[in-house]
């Protein structure tokens, strides 16, 4: 497994929209290892392809609390089929948007579809973080991101703070 490196807003790639995978096969599943490595390391608890500058249609994602056993799960062509109407709204962040949080309403419940690690066609239904890790990264695969439902005040402040960080590591030679 590798470390991959996250990319950071503002990135063209990171409002392309990724093309799904035709099968899950050894260069998905090491895609997939990778990413979750990736997302551990930063840390964070859910990571699209399109984060580690890659435009397929695959996400990790792991919400098991502090002190819980990991529940690492990967997703290829993930969909929402359903959503309830009834709202949540989590204060969200995001590894390519680094110290960046705000307050984003979503369907409190998901039911998804998608093939896993083996190629196998899976649903799950889900609720609160994981119903809204998933959707958030759902977003990335489709170029959204969680600033994109600010107003754009708030986007376009947010989205400064991050161009002059960028300029700020490349001069500093990270």
């Amino acid at each position: 497994m590798a470390k991959l490196p996250i990319v950071l807003a503002p990135d063209p790639v990171l409002k392309a929209k990724a093309k799904p995978i035709e099968q899950v096969d050894d260069s998905i599943r090491r895609l997939m290892d990778d990413m979750l490595e990736t997302m551990y390391a930063a840390p964070g608890i859910g990571l699209a392809a399109n984060q580690v500058g890659v435009l397929q249609r695959v996400l990790v994602l792991d919400v098991a609390r502090e002190g819980e056993p990991p529940r690492p799960m990967g997703m290829a062509n993930p969909e929402v089929f359903w959503q309830s109407d009834e709202l949540s709204t989590y204060n969200e962040g995001c590894l390519s948007l680094p110290e960046q949080y705000a307050d984003i309403t979503r369907p409190a419940e998901v039911k998804v579809r998608y093939l896993d690690r083996d190629g196998k066609r899976q649903e799950l239904e889900a609720d609160g973080l994981l119903a809204t890790c998933v959707q958030h990264e759902i977003d990335h695969l489709n170029g959204v991101l969680f600033v994109d439902y600010l107003s754009a005040l708030k986007r376009n402040m947010i989205m400064r703070k991050l161009a002059k960080l960028k300029k700020q590591k490349a001069e500093d030679g990270e």
